[in-house]
């Protein structure tokens, strides 16, 4: 028994594969080990033993982290802005104005860009972090100071108004200037603070400011001096006064610098309730459907509130009210400065920059018809001045600028990013 032991013995030394097959009968007490894949038998068994460390044949490897927790790259890449939220709002803000859409939120898992940005919010560490509740947002509150400045450049325009009125020759020109200026700072003040407050980095471009002044300078002299230009004059500078060359509309100005009150305070509802649909809404397009309607009627509450002031302006004055021209104006300025004050400014700009410019060609072209061989050119004012009389030109071009700027903000001002907190909110 002993020598034929042996001999196989023998015979398994010179095969390394039949030494391999015939090992576990060797040792019968011995155990297998229970991490050993039946691949390994055979030549592979040679090789050197750093190999046991390998993952068992029967469990799954590691997927790659991006693709078993795909929120966590996304984290990586938004760190700072999930580090400096102060709620998931401000990250749902965030990730919508970097391209993350509803759509995109599924493939990380996620049925809304909400419910990926409250996950975010709670994965990410944030040092001297404390239990903030998210469903109470950050909303501008209502403030003396900015309420008594919107009411300023009112105050100021009557005042000049009145002593335009009630002064003639020479100190009507000195009431003129200093009313002007007076007016423009009581403006850039109201626009400084509170709810038309733009941020720095938002500011509007000089060019911007260029062309509104313009706009509102059309509707103290332009459509007298249309008037006046169809019908061959004028034979002068304006005056103010009942022998001045061409009318000045006094009423459309005052009523237009009053609407600065209820332009903040609009500003101001749109800015709060905004903020409080988007603590409720639980996805990007119930906030956009919630927050549509609420434009749309802060819009119309403005205009109700111009037209009023149009109609008291022209009863004092005893001028006739341009609710056309200057409510179209006022429509304009409102919705610019709402877009502005949102982070959206290249689109105010251009519009308000389109609107100078056609009433600007509007008024020349009356002018250059009277050059030998362009009569023609003063043919299209004409036609609108005869049948709908001359504030219809700024009707026409502001109105038209008015609806196009208030369908773009129909669609940018219902986004969650135009509505993030900023820090420096006053």
């Amino acid at each position: 028994m002993t020598v034929t032991a042996e001999t196989p013995a023998t015979d398994r030394q010179a095969s390394p594969a039949a030494h391999e097959t015939a090992a576990p009968d060797d040792a019968p007490d011995r155990a297998p080990a229970p991490d050993r894949a039946p691949t390994e038998h055979g030549p592979a068994a040679l090789e050197p033993t750093p190999r046991e460390p390998k993952a068992p044949a029967d469990r799954t490897p590691a997927a790659p982290r991006a693709g078993a927790d795909p929120v966590k790259a996304l984290m990586h890449r938004h760190r700072e802005l999930c580090e400096r939220a102060v709620d998931p709002l401000e990250i749902a803000a965030g990730l919508e104005a970097h391209g993350v859409t509803d759509r995109t939120a599924t493939h990380f898992r996620h049925r809304d860009v909400f419910s990926l940005a409250e996950e975010m919010y709670a994965r990410v560490p944030r040092a001297g972090d404390t239990a903030a509740s998210a469903g109470t947002p950050d909303v501008p509150r209502a403030r003396a100071d900015w309420a008594l400045l919107a009411l300023l450049p009112g105050i100021l325009c009557a005042a000049a108004v009145a002593g335009l009125r009630y002064t003639e020759g020479r100190p009507r020109l000195a009431v003129t200037v200093a009313g002007v200026l007076a007016v423009a700072l009581a403006l850039r003040a109201a626009l400084g603070r509170g709810p038309l407050r733009a941020a720095p980095a938002w500011s509007p471009a000089p060019s911007t400011r260029a062309w509104s002044c313009l706009l509102l300078a059309y509707a103290l002299l332009g459509d007298g001096m249309l008037t006046t230009g169809l019908a061959g004059g004028p034979d002068g500078p304006p005056t103010g006064g009942s022998d001045s060359p061409w009318p000045i509309a006094l009423a459309s100005v005052l009523a237009l610098s009053a609407a600065c009150a209820p332009a903040a305070w609009c500003a101001h509802l749109f800015a709060v309730r905004a903020r409080r649909r988007l603590a409720a809404s639980r996805a990007l397009e119930d906030f956009a459907a919630s927050v549509r309607p609420l434009l749309l009627g802060v819009f119309a509450l403005f205009l109700c509130a111009l037209g009023g002031l149009l109609a008291l302006s022209g009863a004092v004055l005893d001028e006739p009210a341009a609710y056309a021209g200057a409510g179209a104006l006022g429509a304009l300025l409102l919705l610019a400065r709402l877009l502005t004050v949102h982070g959206f400014t290249h689109a105010p700009a251009v519009v308000l920059a389109l609107a100078g410019v056609g009433e600007t060609v509007a008024l020349l072209s009356v002018f250059a018809g009277r050059l030998p061989g362009c009569e023609a050119l003063a043919v299209p004012v004409r036609t609108v001045a005869d049948a709908w009389g001359a504030g219809a030109v700024p009707a026409l071009v502001c109105g038209a600028a008015a609806l196009v700027l208030l369908l773009h903000a129909s669609r940018t001002l219902t986004r969650a990013s135009a509505h993030a907190v900023r820090g420096d909110t006053p």
